[in-house]
């Protein structure tokens, strides 16, 4: 009669605790990596843009056209690095990346103001890289806005309305992050991207490896069930992994000034989801390979690139085809994150992201009990061809 896998539990997380132990590359790989990581994507991935390289042709030479210059370099979003005499000369600074943006100021700029004419200036902008691109013409359209605003309330002084005002004030009030500091959004985001390849990839190698050393087939012919070798082999790496990932914001928090603002223990809940979700896919991947170089390389497949680009970690999700959402429910990066965000950055409550915290729930229930099933009919093909041989 096969033992309850509770009473067999215990004897396979000792023994995974002093393996785990044995091997300290394991141990520093599962605990000070993603550490390591976080250091060095937090640093290196900001999509802050600022100080960009701007050019200037003032062909104006007034009062007016120096004002205008001095709006774009006392903001932190532009520097200026050229004062050219010919709009000619823009082509060849940009395209040796010495400037991303140029402002041309017309010789009639200061004499349009004073007629009272609408003078135009150019501003161009080098667009290979869309997504700064598309910030950096967002803040040049502020910056000649609120230049055009000043003239004009000027405008109606000169002209005895001083009483004036704008038809439409509008005032911007940023919640959640008000420096608009692109780390306080990829921290969490690289939490669960490195955990979910690290966790992935070490506990894809527990089984392999059981199986290269010849000790997978003394557990298949002992009272072991698959479901109490799953919990053994995955309690010690949720526990492990609970660690790093305090470390993880830990460092978040002191280098970066990302804390956690809503209820810790809701955090603590839906980071054990994730890392159950997470060691699920490992254990489901040892369970289809047989050697740690196969395993390996299907666990970077399913989860570097898919965490990276499908979970909502960098690219949004709402404007990507159809098609591309839809595999997205796949990965359980997305849920993790967006409960993730949700309570670290904004500090809401369960009722925000129940939701993501059930479908985080069902796939690693779903993992889990594949692998159970895969690991049993492992189990009952070996004993068939153990009877079978002569």
């Amino acid at each position: 009669m096969k033992a309850l896998p509770i009473a067999s539990v215990g004897p396979v997380m000792r023994k995974e605790f002093r393996q785990i132990r044995r091997d300290t590359r394991s141990l520093i790989f599962m605990i000070f990596l993603p550490a390591f990581l976080l250091l060095m994507f937090g640093f290196a991935l900001n999509f802050d843009v600022k100080h960009v390289p701007l050019a200037v042709v003032d062909q104006d030479g007034s009062r007016a056209s120096r004002e205008l210059i001095e709006k774009f370099g006392t903001t932190e979003y532009f520097d200026l690095k050229a004062a050219v005499e010919r709009p000619g000369d823009i082509d060849g600074l940009m395209a040796r990346e010495r400037i991303k943006a140029a402002l041309i100021i017309p010789e009639t700029f200061s004499e349009d103001l004073l007629a009272g004419r609408s003078p135009s200036v150019q501003f161009l902008l080098d667009g290979a890289n869309a997504m700064s691109g598309t910030t950096a013409a967002g803040y040049a359209a502020a910056i000649l806005q609120s230049y055009s605003q000043r003239i004009t309330l000027e405008a109606m002084d000169r002209r005895g309305l001083g009483g004036a005002t704008l038809p439409l004030k509008t005032e911007v009030r940023v919640w959640y992050n008000p420096e608009l500091r692109s780390a306080r959004f990829l921290v969490p985001g690289l939490m669960a991207f490195i955990l979910m390849v690290v966790l992935t990839t070490s506990t894809a190698f527990s089984i392999v490896r059981e199986k290269e050393r010849g000790t997978m087939e003394q557990i298949n012919v002992s009272p072991l069930r698959p479901a109490a070798l799953i919990i053994g082999k995955i309690v010690p790496y949720v526990l492990i992994s609970i660690a790093s990932a305090h470390l993880v914001l830990a460092l978040g928090w002191v280098l970066f000034g990302v804390a956690v603002k809503g209820s810790y223990l809701l955090l603590l809940l839906t980071m054990v989801l994730f890392l159950v979700s997470g060691l699920g896919q490992g254990i489901l991947i040892s369970a289809i390979t047989r050697t740690q170089q196969v395993s390996f390389l299907i666990a970077m497949l399913i989860t570097i690139l898919p965490t990276f680009i499908l979970s909502g970690f960098v690219f949004p999700i709402r404007n990507m085809p159809a098609v591309i959402q839809a595999i997205s429910y796949l990965i359980p990066a997305k849920y993790f994150l967006i409960a993730l965000r949700a309570i670290i950055l904004k500090g809401a409550g369960l009722a925000a992201f129940w939701d993501q915290v059930l479908m985080l729930t069902g796939f690693g229930v779903l993992t889990l009990a594949l692998s159970v099933a895969l690991l049993r009919r492992r189990g009952e093909d070996g004993s068939r061809r153990r009877r079978r041989a002569p």
